[in-house]
């Protein structure tokens, strides 16, 4: 049996899901700590690290290197774990092996911010080997109106961004099952239209990205962290306040933000759960 917790972040009640930037500052002693997910994600993410490295770890090339130093630099500094030592591990990647957080390194390059290297071993529904290389207008292509005014923002944010500050913003949708490691979305929609709407609903997690972005002073690049939480919908439901907070943030939801989550896959499971007493 699942043991039940409290979920860390609920950010569907700050309201509706968008796309604007939303960030805030927060305390540097909260950057990485305390680590929600440490105890029940770092060891599958340690495993997946080794056995499906090709997946989850990329550097476009030597132009990023200096910048994953110094990112990998600032995090073990921090860090009290042991990191993972294995011979062919950059140290990128074994920083990540302290912490639940994804790491993701935005290096300056050509007047826009590109991801130079990354170790991501839960990206919510997005490949890091498609997505190498790339400026932030190629990440963000297939959002509403294919990003490009997000895009615009998030790199003037990036270049004004100051050396000492975090910041930190939330993102949230809902899948199914706890899987963490979800390149694809296309598994779940499959699922989904298989599953007896009752089993489809009690199978329904609420996914969250607790995302931080900070300057590196040496090379200008900017290190973008990823906590994934993941945890079951329908208990957090069961509170009727919680309940009518979630419903009004799932039906203000702008229509193609919706979409763009797959939320129509998911909307007969979401009736069912609202539906329940």
């Amino acid at each position: 049996m699942e043991m039940l917790r409290t979920p860390p972040h609920l950010p569907f009640l700050d309201g509706p899901t968008v796309m604007a930037p939303n960030l805030r500052p927060i305390d540097e002693v909260a950057w990485l700590f305390p680590d929600t997910e440490a105890e029940p994600w770092l060891e599958d993410k340690r495993r997946l690290m080794v056995s499906q490295r090709d997946q989850v770890y990329a550097q476009a090339g030597d132009w990023a290197t200096d910048a994953a130093e110094e990112a990998a630099g600032l995090v073990l500094g921090v860090q009290s774990s042991a990191p993972l030592e294995i011979a062919s591990f950059t140290p990128i990647e074994r920083a990540a092996s302290t912490v639940s957080d994804d790491l993701c390194v935005m290096v300056p390059r050509d007047g826009q911010f590109m991801l130079g290297a990354a170790s991501l071993c839960a990206p919510t529904f997005w490949s890091l080997t498609e997505n190498i290389g790339k400026p932030l207008s190629g990440l963000h292509s297939l959002l509403p109106q294919g990003g490009t005014e997000l895009s615009s923002r998030i790199n003037r944010i990036f270049a004004g961004l100051q050396c000492g500050p975090v910041l930190e913003r939330f993102n949230w949708t809902v899948q199914l099952g706890r899987e963490r490691f979800t390149p694809s979305s296309a598994p779940m929609k499959r699922a989904l239209g298989e599953l007896e709407v009752s089993d489809a609903a009690s199978d329904l997690y609420l996914r969250v990205e607790r995302q931080t972005i900070r300057k590196l002073p040496e090379t200008g690049a900017v290190l973008f962290t990823i906590r994934i939480c993941v945890d079951p919908l329908a208990p957090i439901l069961e509170d009727g306040e919680m309940k009518e907070q979630f419903r009004q943030a799932w039906q203000s939801t702008a229509e193609d933000v919706a979409a763009y989550k797959g939320w129509p896959h998911y909307q007969h499971a979401i009736d069912w759960l609202l539906a329940s007493s």
